[in-house]
């Protein structure tokens, strides 16, 4: 499926707006470290690549990277 840079941005726009409020949630952060800590990860770095396909998962499910990353270093 063919998906244009406008519907991508659109769509990791989303997911990062939710993952911002999982990190705000399950790790109590505030919201300028959320941003800082998912900005600079390679889940970000992954989500931003449309070959990953993760644009097209559920916020959860990339959580679960960035999770995965934050406790081992190394991304799920």
């Amino acid at each position: 499926m063919n998906v244009t840079q406008k519907d991508f941005d659109f769509m990791v726009e989303i997911l990062t707006s939710d993952i911002i409020a999982l990190l705000m949630e399950r790790r109590e952060l505030d919201m300028e470290t959320a941003f800082d800590t998912f900005y600079n990860s390679d889940t970000y770095q992954a989500l931003l690549r449309p070959a990953t396909g993760l644009f097209f998962q559920s916020a959860g499910y990339v959580y679960s990277f960035l999770e995965t990353e934050l406790r081992t270093g190394k991304m799920g």
